[in-house]
């Protein structure tokens, strides 16, 4: 059977979104490659043919979630018309970031099992967080100037990120919203001290 041109990289863009979403949603080692394939309409002598290993695609499926994760909360910041430091704050912090973690952050999805993976993942990893540092330096007050805007903005990502897993981790929905909001008041109030 012949396939169209660039059917191959179709496959593998499937594989790797697919991927990132199960990932992000259940945890990397939950995650098999039969039934991945079989979310994709594939067989698990079929992921070969895309990557040599899990781990190859784990590392292409956490760069992909990083990037995406950045455009769309740059979108919202763009869109913000003023106020961007709060509308990051505000979309990172909501209720439907927190109730679909396959479609969110992979900061806050799987940092913990990031710190156990290869130097090559966890590399992926770093560029995403990078990146998302760098989003948020954008959206800070012109009056936070120098070195002081990137190290103010990575203590910010870290707030969001432990807000964001503690408010998912957490049994009771009650407590889980007082963390998103306790999180957006606590990260609003590091820029306005910063």
């Amino acid at each position: 059977m012949r396939y169209e041109k660039g059917h191959k990289e179709q496959t593998r863009q499937k594989i790797v979104e697919a991927a990132s979403q199960r990932f992000r949603a259940d945890g990397i080692d939950a995650v098999g490659v039969v039934s991945l394939m079989g979310d994709v309409g594939l067989t698990q002598g079929g992921f070969y043919n895309h990557f040599g290993s899990k781990e190859d695609l784990v590392r292409e499926s956490v760069a992909m979630a990083a990037a995406s994760a950045v455009e769309r909360l740059g979108a919202r910041v763009a869109a913000s018309r003023g106020e961007s430091y709060r509308a990051l704050v505000n979309s990172y912090l909501s209720v439907e970031h927190r109730d679909a973690p396959e479609a969110g952050c992979v900061a806050a999805a799987l940092s913990t099992e990031m710190a156990r993976r290869p130097v090559e993942t966890r590399a992926a990893f770093t560029d995403g967080y990078t990146d998302m540092v760098e989003l948020i330096v954008s959206t800070l007050p012109d009056g936070i100037r120098g070195k002081r805007r990137r190290t103010l903005a990575m203590a910010v990502f870290a707030s969001l990120v432990g807000s964001l897993s503690l408010s998912r981790a957490v049994a009771d929905p009650a407590l889980s919203d007082e963390i998103l909001s306790l999180g957006r008041q606590s990260a609003l109030a590091l820029v306005d001290a910063g």
